[in-house]
């Protein structure tokens, strides 16, 4: 029982939460399942969990997105994300920097990692610099930045981050901020799924289902709460909330613990 109430309280919070960063639900959501499954059904059951939930979100805000961004930065991010992924099987060997133990536990700093966190950290921390927080990103160069996002999220494994960082500079009203990530998420999710069709199967004979239903729909609960909140906040609050939230992210990624 106390699994469920723990993993139905961080569904709720962080669905609610992560609504407007855009990303940062299923980096709460792993290390909360692997408290109670191994690792490899944890990643399974947050994977539906995060996909079944950007589909409600879409369904509350779906008609704001951008379609040009959507065309113009999602086709080179998913694309790039397929490369992302073939150079870190191609660098999977490299040493890591270093390692350390908190809790009992081995967290491994690797240099990929460092790097992207370092620049992470960087672009988010001049995000509270006026002048440049009023700097826009040119829909022609769209293409660039969804390619990096996308390459450099395939060899992280955290792209939604990276895709945030671009999609905040586009001049995006709040809603269609949110709603043109949400269909990006989708349709990362959709080719991670693909890969998990398999286990998503087994794990959900085994009787995960009812922890995978409570789960969910407090996911949605989070995010239609967080909706009727977005028509009381600015386009400002939500800026600031990403930089927040990227700098946190940026930390844990550097550290390891992500």
């Amino acid at each position: 029982m106390t699994e469920y109430i723990i993993i139905a309280i961080v569904s709720f919070i962080g669905s609610g939460l992560t609504l407007f960063s855009g990303f940062g639900l299923g980096t709460i959501l792993v290390p909360v399942f692997a408290l109670f499954f191994p690792i490899d059904i944890a990643i399974v059951l947050t994977a539906i969990v995060h996909f079944l939930n950007n589909i409600f979100k879409l369904l509350l805000l779906g008609k704001s997105a951008n379609l040009k961004v959507i065309l113009y930065f999602g086709i080179p991010s998913v694309i790039a994300a397929v490369a992302g992924a073939y150079v870190l099987s191609m660098i999977s060997d490299i040493e890591p920097i270093g390692e350390y133990t908190l809790l009992n536990k081995t967290f491994i700093i690797s240099p990929v990692k460092l790097i992207i966190a370092i620049l992470i950290f960087f672009f988010s921390l001049v995000e509270f610099i006026p002048k440049f927080k009023k700097q826009e990103i040119d829909i022609k160069y769209l293409p660039v930045g969804g390619f990096l996002s996308g390459f450099f999220g395939g060899l992280s494994g955290n792209q939604g981050a990276l895709r945030t960082m671009f999609l905040v500079k586009t001049n995006l009203s709040k809603e269609s901020f949110i709603a043109t990530g949400i269909v990006l998420a989708c349709l990362i999710d959709v080719s991670r799924l693909t890969v998990y069709s398999g286990q998503i199967m087994l794990h959900i004979k085994t009787g995960h289902y009812p922890l995978l239903i409570l789960a969910t729909l407090s996911a949605f609960l989070g995010a239609f709460l967080g909706n009727k909140l977005l028509k009381k906040i600015t386009i400002n609050f939500v800026q600031n909330i990403v930089a927040v939230m990227l700098i946190l992210f940026s930390c844990l990624l550097g550290l390891g613990i992500i």
